[in-house]
């Protein structure tokens, strides 16, 4: 089960390395014309982009036991977004074995 979990997360993340480099040489992000930030359609992506972050990070919280590592995630993910998700991810199924079931990833350790 995690082997291909494994390969679509590391694929996930390679892709949203590579697509935000390239956008990064094309242009800063804090260059963005004003006209697309204040598109309502913008904001509106921004809004539920961040709210499905904040979702993940629940999940996030419940499975870290320290709040240090439960802040330090909440700013990776707010501040890295899919990166820091698909990271995190790897990680989680790094550490689930090889013969654990979907509830050895999702449920936290004890």
């Amino acid at each position: 089960m995690t082997g291909r979990l494994k390969l679509i997360f590391a694929l996930a993340l390679i892709a949203i390395l590579c697509t935000t480099t390239w956008a990064s040489l094309q242009m800063p992000f804090w260059k963005t014309p004003q006209a697309v930030v204040g598109h309502p359609w913008f904001i509106a992506t921004l809004v539920d982009t961040y709210l499905a972050f904040f979702t993940f990070w629940l999940w996030v919280a419940y499975k870290e036991r320290s709040n240090l590592a439960r802040g330090v995630w909440l700013l990776l993910i707010f501040g890295l977004g899919n990166i820091a998700i698909a990271g995190y991810m790897l990680l989680q199924l790094y550490r689930t074995p090889p013969d654990g079931g979907i509830e050895a990833l999702l449920l936290r350790r004890e």
